[in-house]
């Protein structure tokens, strides 16, 4: 600062002293711009510079985000070694869950401890998968990551980045509590497999939120270092690679309904975060034909999804990875949004097939065992965002989440209503 500009805020001062006004301090610098996966960097950044100018809207969605991030405070971190027994490959660094809707069907036993035969009761949350695996555990680290992150990023209290930074560090870097980078033994089902392909959506359904909480983290987090952001970076390559190279990756990568959705979404971020924009953007192109056009019907529907006793959250649930995904391609130069099949299938139509359901106008006409009307929200904003005018009409007939509608703050579709499954 120059001589000229420090004698220009001194005498602005004694003005202020002498009349009764505020000082005035010197300008901050913008925040930087996170260079996120999913959500658009720029626009966070413009948000950030709202929020600090006063913004009443901006000011209310922060302290509910705030609420969130205070009760992640004294919780974690959490870690894949501390379950009761490891997975069956017997490594505990190998993360560990249970297919959620598979049942025993005999009461245990000494002989048959696990009450086999396992049957399917789709929808049907089995209460054994939240003891004794991983699953609970990857979620609460997931979730908390994020919300820190955003607390940080929008408040600057140190103590949301350092707590962030220590539920990552623990679950994926500190080599005495690390996760290993694959998914072998991710949805088992005791007496029947190891582990299965589809337990890769236990990753793939949110650890894009994850890459966009290492981008804030990156934009100058107290406590996040070089040494972090250099491990999370070669953590996420391995994990790339196996999720490209494994079997089960390849037979996820071959699914049809929401798995495959979710497959491609996650592929494109981890591509994406880890620099590999060539990858990224042929998975957002494939998208086209080999998700939208067989997977959306030309009113709008998803034929696969409403064949579910959960019809209603699975629907939004495929297109939560489907506004991702468009969301990563606007970095790679796709519009997925735009994208019309043969039949004209397009994001567009199935956003508008949930409209008269979301804004309350009309029931769902479709089995679903918990309806949730705010399950619908994130996804019409997304494509309200995206230019969906009809959209943009039934925005403020939404339904508000539990905890409040954040999307000013993370332009990016969650599922609101997951069943975690």
């Amino acid at each position: 600062m120059s001589a000229r500009s420090r004698l220009c805020i001194l005498l602005a001062a004694l003005v202020a002293f002498t009349t009764g006004a505020s000082a005035p301090v010197a300008a901050q610098s913008p925040p930087r711009v996170p260079h996120t996966a999913v959500m658009d960097g720029a626009r966070l950044q413009q948000t950030k510079v709202r929020l600090d100018h006063g913004d009443p809207q901006l000011r209310r969605a922060v302290r509910a985000l705030t609420v969130r991030a205070d009760r992640w405070l004294d919780q974690g971190p959490w870690t894949v070694v501390d379950k009761p027994r490891p997975a069956p490959g017997g490594d505990i660094h190998d993360y560990l869950s249970q297919a959620p809707y598979w049942w025993p069907s005999q009461p245990p036993t000494s002989d048959n401890p696990w009450g086999c035969p396992y049957v399917q009761r789709d929808g049907e949350r089995n209460p054994e998968v939240d003891t004794g695996t991983d699953r609970q555990d990857v979620e609460r680290t997931f979730d908390s990551a994020y919300d820190l992150s955003l607390a940080w990023y929008y408040t600057g209290d140190k103590r949301y980045a350092e707590k962030a930074g220590q539920v990552l560090r623990t679950w994926f870097l500190d080599p005495a509590t690390r996760m290993n980078p694959n998914l072998n033994h991710a949805q088992f089902i005791p007496c029947k497999y190891d582990g299965r392909a589809i337990g890769i959506i236990d990753f793939s359904q949110s650890y894009t939120s994850v890459l966009d909480a290492l981008a804030l983290l990156a934009t100058g987090a107290p406590g996040w270092t070089a040494t972090d952001r250099v491990g999370m970076t070669k953590w996420n390559a391995e994990f790339l690679d196996w999720l490209k190279n494994s079997d089960f990756g390849k037979q996820e990568a071959a699914a049809t309904n929401n798995h495959g959705t979710f497959y491609d979404m996650q592929l494109a971020g981890l591509a994406y975060a880890t620099g590999d924009k060539d990858l990224a953007r042929r998975t957002v192109l494939d998208a086209r034909s080999k998700r939208i056009a067989p997977q959306i019907a030309a009113d709008g529907s998803q034929p696969q999804e409403l064949t579910r006793t959960r019809s209603w959250h699975y629907s939004t649930f495929d297109l939560v990875a489907y506004t991702r995904l468009a969301a990563i391609g606007r970095h790679v130069g796709v519009n997925l949004w735009a994208y019309q099949g043969p039949d004209g299938q397009s994001l567009f139509k199935a956003v508008d097939y949930l409209l008269p359901a979301a804004t309350g106008a009309a029931a769902w006409p479709h089995p679903e065992l918990e309806f949730h009307r705010y399950a619908a929200t994130d996804v019409v904003h997304a494509a309200a965002d995206a230019g969906d005018k009809r959209a943009q009409k039934a925005v403020p007939l939404l339904q508000e989440p539990p905890g409040g509608d954040l999307w000013a703050l993370r332009p990016a579709a969650e599922q609101l209503d997951s069943i975690a499954g």
